[in-house]
């Protein structure tokens, strides 16, 4: 259909051509007859050169050198004595003509150079602009999908197409060539082999009939272009084709490198927190573990030495070091975990209710003084949730709260709207505003009362947060001291039936 219609398109430009001919000699000679009785032939002859000066101008080469030939047998047929004939009866008559025709096919030669290089230089200042259209488009984004999306689209507006845009991948297959057919597949393939231009007018393929063109250079080259119709002659296509590719090669290539950078750094900041957290964690741990292993020492030699009071003492002392070197091995594997991007959490239906109350019936074991108060609301809808960090996040809150106040622990579990909200609210000193933004960082402490803390615990409890598609936020309260609520979405449907545990 697409040759069909060109072919079409070509007939109908060359009855037009012919048809400017033959009006613009016919006018002429109309005009020279209409002036015959007034002028002389010299005047009939410029006003056929000035028909022959038009037709440059507006025909292409052929048809206006025929026009000149034209001019020049039809003022020697109609106005040249001896009329109506194609006889010249003088000399000087005959060189006129000759000199006519030499004039008439110089400016229609000069005229058509003139509108090629006039047509040429409106063409490249046209591929100049898309060019530079392009190349800020491309700065902008930021995916290979919407590199693709520009290149098709400028593609199609440079050539008649139908063209083609694929991408590669690291082994060099095609990402859209399973419904290709062979010769097509074969030559995108084949130049992103070779890494150089195939088809008309490259010395490569020169049999096929389309323009393959690589996206990039050889060894970098991340996919191929075919590209319709291709000239061999048409040099300034080709090299427009090649500048297109080559900004679409040089934006993917930046995308990419983009990527690498960014899984570098991730890389290399997952690889800093590790180096942090097993620096921080020796440092936390010595303390603890000097203690145990001196009372455990002075237990062994000195033991029947020792009253029971003192033993009493040092065994208490073991199991609360040892108590402490739990909780901060076990929030530091479950940061890790959260931080490392290789492990979610595995979420279930789980009953809020029953979390809470066995954090709560946890942590009063710690909370001698009876500070704690709860406030659960009635009928709360159930939490898509991991059950065990859940816990371990409420419980690191109530445990923070417990060291860092004094007086009456809020604990409240609500819903508003599709989320749910659990508040830990204490009457302590509250956060300086120069901490706020850093309490939520690992190996981070707020506080200047001198109490021990590896500094995990929000840090973990914005990752266990995180980690549900939830928030984890503080605030001051009025009064006095700090309240962190949690924020976690409430999935729908609701399970139908008992809640998993």
């Amino acid at each position: 259909m697409v040759d069909i219609s060109r072919v079409q398109q070509a007939d109908a430009h060359a009855l037009r051509s012919w048809t400017a001919v033959a009006v613009l000699l016919g006018c002429a000679t109309l005009v020279s007859l209409l002036l015959d009785p007034h002028v002389s032939l010299t005047s009939q002859a410029m006003i056929y050169v000035l028909a022959v000066v038009i037709g440059a101008y507006k025909l292409d080469w052929v048809h206006s050198a025929v026009c000149a030939v034209g001019a020049v047998t039809a003022l020697n047929f109609f106005f040249v004595p001896p009329r109506l004939t194609f006889d010249v009866e003088s000399e000087e008559h005959l060189l006129a003509l000759f000199v006519m025709l030499v004039v008439a096919l110089v400016i229609s030669h000069l005229a058509a150079g003139l509108r090629r290089e006039s047509r040429n230089a409106a063409l490249n200042e046209q591929r100049a602009r898309q060019l530079q259209a392009l190349a800020s488009d491309l700065a902008m984004v930021g995916t290979p999908e919407e590199v693709v999306a520009l290149g098709q689209h400028a593609l199609k507006v440079a050539f008649d197409g139908p063209n083609l845009l694929v991408l590669g991948d690291a082994q060099g297959q095609l990402s859209a060539a399973t419904d290709l057919p062979d010769d097509v597949r074969d030559g995108l393939r084949c130049c992103i082999a070779e890494g150089a231009v195939l088809g008309p007018g490259t010395g490569r393929w020169p049999g096929l009939n389309a323009w393959y063109l690589p996206l990039g250079d050889a060894g970098r080259v991340v996919g191929a272009a075919r590209v319709l119709p291709a000239d061999s002659g048409d040099t300034g296509g080709r090299e427009h084709a090649r500048a297109l590719v080559s900004l679409l090669a040089q934006a993917l290539w930046r995308i990419r490198l983009s990527n690498s950078m960014q899984a570098a750094q991730a890389e290399a900041q997952r690889q800093q927190v590790q180096s942090t957290f097993l620096a921080a964690v020796s440092h936390d741990l010595r303390t603890p573990l000097a203690t145990i292993v001196g009372a455990a020492s002075a237990l062994r030699t000195q033991h029947e030495k020792l009253p029971p009071a003192e033993q009493h003492r040092l065994l208490e002392s073991i199991a609360s070091e040892a108590g402490y070197l739990s909780t901060v091995t076990e929030n530091t594997l479950q940061l890790v975990r959260l931080t490392s991007l290789q492990e979610t959490p595995k979420r279930d239906w789980e009953s809020i209710e029953e979390i809470v109350g066995a954090v709560l019936a946890r942590v009063r074991q710690r909370d001698s003084g009876r500070r704690i108060r709860s406030r659960v609301g009635a009928g709360l809808p159930l939490l898509k949730a991991d059950p065990v960090l859940l816990a371990q996040m409420i419980e690191n809150l109530l445990d923070n709260a417990l060291k860092y106040s004094e007086g009456e622990i809020g604990l409240e579990v609500h819903t508003s709207g599709q989320r749910l909200f659990i508040d830990v609210k204490d009457r302590g000193a509250g956060i300086e505003p120069a901490q706020q933004d850093l309490i939520f960082e690992p190996y981070r402490r707020g506080d200047q009362s001198g109490q021990r803390g590896a500094g995990l615990g929000l840090a973990l409890c914005r990752a266990i947060a995180q980690a549900h598609l939830g928030t984890l936020t503080h605030r001051r309260r009025r009064g006095g001291g700090t309240c962190f609520c949690v924020a976690l979405p409430l999935d729908e449907p609701q399970p139908v039936g008992e809640p998993l545990t």
